[in-house]
């Protein structure tokens, strides 16, 4: 297995505790940065992939990574019963508790702090599981994708959204002069975080995207997996079923 990409590199704490304690410090500016660094696109990649899930018509969602709750309330378009969502990162349920609450949706959606390595759920749970920007935060990618399979219905749905590379050489040039030079100065302007803005991108790079990232999902026994890059491939979609 590849080392580890760590926020802080010097640090001997574990990844996990790491991204935690990263995205703690920058739960206040979170969603202002992403629709700042995104140009507010990334609210459209979402709606996308929550619209694959419709033919599957699932009613109990859960949402690993959830954060500020993005990815959770864009899931209340296919009118489930239940959705649940996970985030090692307290200071982010906070924010993401706010935005259930002034959605008037805290008695559909549920945010509870839990590890995507550990999730507290029963085998063959829930109908469908989403992940946005996450699975490159987990502390081991093979222990989460075991425990994402176990919990999800047989005949259930993941989808994945996550960073990826543009195919062509000019495009991922002008993406790594954004993302390189840009992105942290802007992280650091405004949450005064700049190295968490800086590992962000490094793992967004280092990170298995593509067909690549198809494989992994296979070797862990998913199916019908797909790959959907957006806007060149700065982003993908990536779907499957257990």
């Amino acid at each position: 297995m590849a080392k580890p990409i760590l926020p802080d590199e010097g640090s001997l704490e574990s990844k996990s505790v790491q991204v935690e304690q990263m995205f703690d410090s920058i739960s206040p500016k979170y969603d202002l940065l992403n629709r700042i660094m995104t140009f507010g696109i990334d609210k459209g990649w979402r709606k996308k992939a929550i619209q694959m899930l419709k033919p599957t018509n699932p009613k109990i969602i859960l949402d690993i990574a959830t954060g500020t709750a993005d990815f959770a309330l864009a899931a209340l378009a296919l009118n489930p019963t239940e959705v649940v969502g996970i985030d090692i990162s307290n200071k982010m349920l906070e924010v993401g508790r706010a935005k259930v609450k002034a959605a008037k949706s805290d008695l559909i959606i549920t945010l509870l702090t839990a590890s995507s390595e550990a999730l507290p759920f029963a085998n063959d749970h829930f109908d469908a599981i989403t992940i946005g920007y996450g699975v490159r935060n987990f502390e081991n990618l093979d222990i989460g994708l075991k425990e994402i399979y176990r919990v999800l219905k047989p005949g259930g749905a993941l989808v994945i959204l996550e960073t990826s590379q543009p195919s062509s050489t000019w495009q991922k040039l002008c993406v790594r002069l954004y993302t390189d030079k840009i992105v942290p100065r802007i992280g650091r302007l405004i949450s005064n975080n700049g190295i968490a803005y800086s590992y962000l991108i490094h793992s967004a790079k280092n990170f298995p995207y593509g067909e690549a990232f198809v494989q992994i999902l296979k070797q862990q026994n998913f199916k019908t997996t797909t790959c959907t890059p957006l806007a060149f491939g700065v982003s993908s979609i990536y779907f499957a079923t257990k």
